[in-house]
């Protein structure tokens, strides 16, 4: 297990951060920092945002780094959608580990288009995606989550990052990262809720 962020991971939990804060001078200065990255990667972070932040700020997000970045829209991934529920189904059954079978059967109870959703597109087309590790979308997802102070979605992350392959560490730096882009009450959400993973982690 890698147990501390390199220098690109850690950038593009800071622009993931400052994407979900929607304050255009931290985007701005988390992009400068950014172009240092591999420019596919960047696509990545913030294609897969539109997925917890919605499709407005996910437009804004990359038109501002087309700006800022001067790098022209890649060519347009091959459609695969025949495979999509399967690697949907391979993607969320590893973030979610043993809960998979109970997280479908909850968000089912919910809406069933909604698990198909979740399933096809979440999971399958979105951070199935390659180019991206599965280690790598779940520390950035959760940099989303801690900005946003919605506690369910970031458990279930922080653990999804654990169960994806990233150590304990590794998580903390990410989270301590995103933190700096979060208001004091979802700080300390996002702490406490870390420490609830861990203690659950080290109970088993």
């Amino acid at each position: 297990m890698i147990s501390s962020l390199t220098s690109d991971q850690a950038a593009t939990v800071r622009l993931s951060a400052a994407v979900a804060s929607r304050n255009e001078g931290s985007i701005r200065e988390a992009m400068g920092v950014a172009k240092s990255v591999a420019p596919a990667v960047i696509e990545e972070v913030l294609l897969q945002s539109y997925l917890f932040l919605g499709y407005p700020l996910a437009l804004n997000a990359i038109a501002l780094w087309r700006s800022v970045s001067g790098a022209p829209a890649p060519k347009q991934a091959a459609t695969d959608q025949d495979v999509w529920a399967e690697r949907g189904h391979d993607v969320c059954s590893t973030v979610y580990g043993g809960q998979y079978e109970g997280l479908k059967n909850n968000v089912r109870a919910l809406h069933p288009d909604l698990e198909r959703w979740m399933i096809e597109e979440g999971y399958g087309k979105v951070l199935g995606r390659p180019g991206f590790s599965l280690v790598d979308r779940e520390l950035n997802i959760v940099a989303l989550l801690v900005v946003l102070g919605v506690p369910r979605q970031l458990y279930s992350h922080l653990r999804g990052a654990l169960n994806a392959g990233a150590a304990p560490a590794l998580v903390s730096e990410a989270l301590d990262l995103s933190a700096n882009c979060a208001s004091d009450e979802n700080r300390r959400i996002a702490l406490e809720t870390w420490e609830a993973v861990r203690a659950r982690t080290r109970g088993n």
